[in-house]
């Protein structure tokens, strides 16, 4: 099965892991997720802190979805885990 997303009207071709990562972290968009919620959440069983296959995966998402030029859509939460966002990281939140 081929899954497909686009950023910009450009398609991007993800593996199935990629796919069920970006769409879970868009469904909690604005959301930190901690490793242990997407652990779960994407792969389906309980989280091991030993393991960085979920850093792995979240550098060939960002490699994939964050095109020169562009706002990185995903973000570390030192500490905590990640979030996608689409406004940029240094920006203001609103009062």
């Amino acid at each position: 099965m081929r899954h497909v997303a686009f950023r910009n009207g450009q398609p991007l071709t993800l593996q199935p892991t990629e796919y069920r990562l970006l769409e879970y972290l868009m469904r909690h968009s604005g959301q930190v997720l901690t490793r242990t919620m997407i652990f779960e959440a994407v792969w389906g069983f309980h989280f091991d802190p030993g393991t960085n296959v979920i850093d792995v995966h979240i550098g060939r998402l960002r490699r994939k979805i964050d095109g020169s030029g562009q706002v990185p859509l995903i973000r570390t939460v030192r500490g905590t885990g990640y979030m996608i966002t689409s406004a940029p990281q240094n920006a203001a939140a609103p009062p």
